[in-house]
């Protein structure tokens, strides 16, 4: 063996050293997962996971496409007295495929900590953190509050989001995969349209019904007394 042969081996060894005692987490973080919950995954499959049925998913919208969304709440495993920081944890399905996954942490069981903390520990599982170049506004949460993004994790497929609300003191966790995030917005934002359109025609009909079977249980009524009325 040459010199130069003998080098060439030495370095390739001397990296297979490193890389076997590198931790796992450091090499590859894997962005498709939270927890047993894989992005891209079916309803079916993340029911069983979180112990529950596919009949348990609320249907958000059916058309464009149907948007789905599962809830599930964690809790300590077994006799475990470690507190469970995620409050609740929302699955949403773009035609049954899981696209996105909120997690929304106790607010008591992040009292006192810093945004530092929690990127911290969130690093621990996907890797280094990107900071958003500017202070980045998140859409409206469900209550009309306003979210901040204030750390990313992401590669070319899944992306995940650390957001702090203006309601109070709670962070989010959320997690996408890219390639369905544009499909199912602009399914919501059309579903939504839809919706706005159709409400004149939806209460019109709404109260024709209502009307409807409030003279059918008068007439009801009227059936059932009538024979047994005496003045």
């Amino acid at each position: 063996m040459t010199k130069l042969q003998f080098s060439v081996s030495r370095l390739a060894l001397t990296c297979l050293v490193g890389l076997a005692v590198m931790p796992a987490a450091t090499l590859v973080p894997d962005l498709s997962r939270y927890r047993q919950f894989q992005l891209g995954t079916d309803l079916l499959t993340v029911s069983k996971q979180m112990g529950g049925s596919p009949s348990q998913a609320k249907a958000v919208h059916r058309r464009p496409a149907l948007i789905q969304e599962l809830e599930w709440r964690p809790q300590p495993l077994g006799s475990s007295s470690r507190a469970e920081p995620a409050q609740q944890v929302i699955f949403s399905f773009y035609d049954g495929e899981l696209f996105r996954i909120a997690i929304n942490y106790d607010r008591y069981q992040t009292e006192g900590l810093t945004t530092g903390d929690i990127v911290e520990a969130v690093s621990a599982t996907y890797g280094v953190a990107e900071k958003p170049p500017a202070p980045t506004k998140a859409a409206e949460g469900p209550y009309g509050d306003q979210q901040e993004v204030l750390a990313q994790w992401q590669d070319p497929q899944y992306r995940f989001d650390l957001i702090r609300s203006s309601y109070g003191p709670a962070f989010r966790l959320i997690g996408v995969l890219k390639r369905l995030e544009a499909p199912a917005a602009a399914a919501i934002l059309e579903a939504t349209r839809l919706d706005e359109q159709e409400a004149p025609q939806r209460d019109a009909a709404r109260i024709v019904e209502e009307s409807e079977a409030a003279k059918a249980k008068l007439e009801q009524a009227r059936l059932v007394n009538k024979p047994k009325f005496r003045p």
